[in-house]
């Protein structure tokens, strides 16, 4: 996959400024390793492939908060527009960190708020008042629930209206529960771009017969380490999910 990645034209954390897609619309895909490399090829000509430090394929760390009766969880599971989510994310390899705060609307849109951070301590006045102005809920109703860790391919259409990330060698360990898993065949691919403008990547996953299909690392990774938790309503894609690592483990 490595050889395939360096053959793209570049885009360095500069330039990807200007496709930040704060207020944008995210449609997910799950899939396996071998088609990830038919896709990149597939992609070789619309897309530029972001490079830190001569890096493309880049570690990333995230630490999410819930409530204390996991009311984040279940909100999402059920569905409810306004569903909220904090989480620390680690930009491993530029060593940065950032306290964002996403909010999903019924429309279908995401708005991410974050603010750069040294630590995850939320007991100081800047992040109070972040979180005081974000997020609906308090302080001190919230626990470091679970972590994850994953690699990163970012890919921008030469028009630059779209922003495509693809995750691999995906990990969680349970903050709560102590559990870990590795979900290493698992390939999550991101389509993020503002409204509905055309997207190449979208004819090319078509062709490899891979559809949209939700998955939250936060609830999918809680769900699998995390017994306590009710997860009727995440059943099927549970499954889905388990065909797809039985079909990349044959």
């Amino acid at each position: 996959m490595e050889q395939i990645l360096a053959q793209f034209d570049k885009i360095t954390l500069e330039e990807m400024s200007g496709i930040r897609l704060m207020n944008r619309i995210d449609t997910k895909f799950v899939t396996t390793m071998p088609v990830l490399e038919r896709l990149l090829q597939m992609a070789l000509e619309d897309y530029m492939a972001q490079e830190i430090d001569g890096q493309r394929n880049m570690r990333y760390s995230t630490t999410y908060y819930d409530t204390t009766d996991y009311d984040m969880f279940y909100t999402h599971q059920h569905g409810h527009a306004g569903r909220q989510k904090l989480r620390f994310r680690t930009y491993v390899s530029s060593n940065l960190q950032f306290m964002e705060v996403k909010t999903k609307n019924n429309h279908g849109r995401t708005k991410k708020k974050r603010m750069k951070v040294e630590d995850m301590d939320l007991g100081d006045k800047e992040k109070l008042d972040f979180l005081a102005q974000h997020l609906r809920y308090g302080v001190d109703t919230l626990i470091p629930a679970i972590h994850n860790s994953f690699d990163r391919i970012t890919l921008v259409n030469k028009a630059k209206t779209e922003r495509l990330t693809i995750d691999t060698n995906l990990q969680f360990h349970n903050l709560v529960t102590g559990q870990d898993r590795k979900m290493s065949p698992l390939v999550i691919v991101e389509l993020k771009r503002d409204g509905l403008c055309y997207s190449p990547v979208l004819e090319m996953l078509r062709m490899l017969r891979v559809f949209p299909h939700g998955f939250s690392k936060y609830c999918m990774g809680s769900a699998l380490t995390n017994h306590h938790l009710k997860v009727n309503r995440m059943k099927p894609k549970l499954i889905d999910v388990a065909k797809i690592l039985a079909a990349a483990q044959q």
